[in-house]
């Protein structure tokens, strides 16, 4: 995996804008439930109707380290390793050197940059 650079901020109540990373990212993963991708709990506190998202950020990180990492993502268990920057917020904005792809489920959806948002109890479900 080639890691990129991303500058990620989170915008306060007041819609101040706060950074969080610029750091070279590898891998960076909005979720508003904890499973992601065939069973992979990279968000471990997620909960669907919070209004947030949760996004999990792996920064540079060496292959045989992140091969190692990677069967705790199954269990939640990711969020101790330093190289790993976890947190949650109701808006996000998403920046990178060149336009990278942006997909959401599978499917592109824009490119960088961008704002990410989500609402809490937008969805009604029934179970």
């Amino acid at each position: 995996m080639v890691a990129f650079q991303l500058k990620l901020s989170t915008a306060d109540e007041n819609g101040t804008w706060e950074p969080h990373s610029d750091k070279p990212t590898v891998v960076a993963a909005f979720a508003n439930t904890p499973y992601y991708g065939g069973g992979m709990k990279i968000a471990p506190r997620a909960q669907f109707d919070d209004g947030k998202l949760d996004v999990c950020l792996l920064t540079d990180i060496d292959k045989f380290k992140l091969f190692c990492l990677f069967p705790t993502v199954y269990f939640g268990k990711h969020l101790s390793v330093p190289q790993v920057n976890y947190f949650q917020a109701s808006l996000f904005r998403v920046e990178t050197e060149g336009p990278l792809d942006i997909y959401a489920d599978g499917e592109f959806v824009c490119r960088t940059p961008v704002e990410v948002s989500v609402k809490a109890k937008a969805l009604m479900a029934i179970f």
